[in-house]
């Protein structure tokens, strides 16, 4: 079995700061890319940011220059440090990794249960 532990939401006023983490634990051979996406209500699910085993990144424009996502190999963790927060980054955040449990499975896309970010006015 395989999960991803999220943890880190909560209540933040506008202009504020939060640090999400997301642990995988089981059985895990390796992770290729870990990734944070967001849903807002009555919204699709959309991408935050991504970050790569060699550790390139990639943002949604919303976010750029705001949140900064990162990772720990060693602890098969994802981060993402969120600065500057508006309103509308109000959402469930979601972690998801592409990782494999044994050196001869193909990579599959596991996610975390879900935090909550609510940022007030």
């Amino acid at each position: 079995q395989v999960q991803l532990v999220e943890s880190g939401g909560g209540l933040v006023q506008a202009g504020g700061s939060l640090r999400l983490s997301c642990a995988a634990s089981g059985t895990v051979f390796s992770i290729n890319a870990m990734g944070w996406y967001r849903q807002a209500p009555g919204k699709q699910r959309e991408l935050v940011a991504t970050i790569t085993s060699g550790g390139s990144t990639d943002y949604a424009d919303s976010v750029k220059g705001r949140f900064t996502i990162s990772r720990d190999n060693a602890k098969n963790t994802v981060y993402l440090q969120m600065n500057s927060l508006k309103p509308e980054d109000t959402a469930v955040y979601y972690c998801q990794a592409d990782l494999r449990r044994t050196s001869w499975s193909i990579p599959y896309a596991y996610w975390g249960q879900g935090t909550q970010v609510t940022v007030s006015s």
